[in-house]
């Protein structure tokens, strides 16, 4: 079971299609004037249009890279040179992605000034401290809208606001939330990368508002507003923007569903793995990944032993990192390095997938705890579910309300009710009830997928 999504997402359906039509329509030169040449430009300017909508761009402040690493590699050292006039000084949080880390260590080296925002224990920066390092010789900060390792999302929103007082521009890297949740507003620059939506390798987006003053790092080039050297890969932008448009679409529908599986294991794991801590924010996070961290545990063998098991993860652990180094994001969060586990569903995944990570998790951290000779509790029986599902298909509201309100206690805090209803006031009544009941209203999925034969499953995660 491949659950290693935020690294590169499996190629969608959408994509191989596009691409394959793309190899044959779209080869030749877009600068050329001649037939195969317009063909190919028609092409990319069509991709380019997809994206702007999806990301809430003008398209000519799209520009397509090689890669989401080098789209903000491009989009700080464009911004910050476009801005040498304001001043040297950057600002970035904590836990950016290590393309972030470089530049501003670059940056650094070359006599100006960085300043790193904190974030508390879910990995969440705080406005208030964002805005209190931003000066008047600020020339850029940095923000991603969420992380990469723990799933938290960010309040890029909020910070945005304090940016654009202080008239500061804003670079928001978006490689783990474009195509899965809305972009968020207010940034100046945004960056994105194909491969984590389902898109082919080796595209990335790099997103310039107009007004933004951006000078380009390298040599001039007149491809890409200049902003992008070299030539570029027709066919796989044309088979990124069509993924993008298509995991959008989906999104809502799968969000709720792996949103429920993903609180699923938040619940689950500490009660059938001793000494485990779930790490990032449990309700304000990307519906596809969840991390945790046990004590007593070489992260290397237990990810080799997943492996074995037929599990594909990763881990933020300085025994499975390249650097050897324990994940700066988890270091700052202040939260516990090793023996971690970060699960990232790809779309699609089926719950009985989950189901059977959950079932060999506890012996294979057992089998690798076992030569310590660690006293260590037992799991917790493994009958409690943290799933509960309510049929009330046939059912006028407010029954389905009625039901799930003497049923919720049923499911631990943190699990999951797929309330089935096939009547249309479901969609209303079951939201308000969560809001006016503490919980939380996950969306709603088919309910096919919990045993319905029509209708649809309304998901709500117990809080309280």
């Amino acid at each position: 079971m491949y659950f290693d999504a935020a690294s590169t997402a499996p190629l969608h359906p959408v994509a191989r299609q596009a691409l394959t039509a793309a190899l044959d329509e779209g080869w030749a030169d877009p600068a050329r004037l001649y037939r195969s040449g317009r063909q190919a430009r028609m092409l990319l300017d069509a991709a380019r249009e997809t994206v702007a909508a999806v990301l809430g761009a003008r398209p000519d402040e799209i520009s397509f890279t090689a890669s989401g690493t080098q789209a903000v590699q491009l989009g700080l050292l464009g911004a910050l040179t476009g801005n040498r006039r304001r001043g040297g000084h950057f600002v970035h949080s904590a836990v950016e992605h290590s393309s972030v880390l470089h530049v501003a260590e670059r940056h650094e080296a070359g006599g100006g000034e960085v300043s790193v925002a904190p974030v508390d224990r879910t990995g969440r920066a705080d406005p208030a401290a964002f805005g209190a390092l931003l000066r008047p010789d600020t020339a850029l900060a940095a923000l991603q809208s969420a992380n990469h390792e723990v799933g938290t999302v960010q309040p890029v929103g909020e910070v945005a606001a304090l940016c654009a007082g202080a008239g500061v521009p804003l670079l928001v890297d978006a490689a783990q939330s474009a195509g899965r949740v809305d972009v968020p507003a207010g940034w100046s620059l945004l960056t994105a990368s194909a491969h984590k939506w389902g898109g082919p390798p080796g595209v990335g987006v790099l997103a310039v508002r107009k007004g933004v003053r951006y000078a380009s790092p390298l040599p001039a080039d007149e491809r890409e507003g200049g902003r992008v050297p070299g030539y570029v890969n027709v066919p796989a932008i044309v088979a990124a923007a069509a993924s993008l448009r298509a995991v959008r679409a989906e999104a809502d529908r799968e969000n709720a569903r792996l949103h429920a599986l993903v609180e699923r294991i938040r619940a689950r794991v500490p009660r059938l793995v001793p000494e485990v801590e779930v790490v990032g924010d449990p309700v304000r996070r990307l519906p596809h990944i969840v991390t945790f961290s046990c004590l007593y545990v070489d992260g290397e063998v237990l990810l080799t032993e997943l492996d074995r098991a037929g599990f594909a993860v990763s881990s933020g652990s300085s025994c499975t990192s390249s650097t050897l180094t324990p994940s700066h994001v988890l270091a700052a969060m202040g939260v516990l390095t090793e023996g971690n586990v970060r699960v990232s569903l790809p779309y699609g995944t089926a719950e009985a997938d989950v189901e059977r990570f959950l079932a060999v998790l506890p012996d294979l951290v057992a089998g690798v705890r076992a030569p310590l000779g660690l006293d260590l509790p037992a799991p917790e029986p493994a009958a409690e579910e943290s799933l509960l599902v309510i049929d009330a298909l046939g059912k006028r509201c407010p029954l389905p309300v009625i039901e799930l309100a003497k049923r919720i206690g049923e499911v631990p805090v943190g699990g999951t009710v797929a309330v089935l209803a096939d009547d249309e006031a479901a969609r209303l009544d079951i939201p308000a009830w969560c809001g006016m009941r503490g919980q939380e209203y996950a969306g709603e999925a088919p309910a096919a997928e919990y045993g319905g034969d029509r209708g649809s499953a309304h998901l709500v995660l117990r809080r309280s």
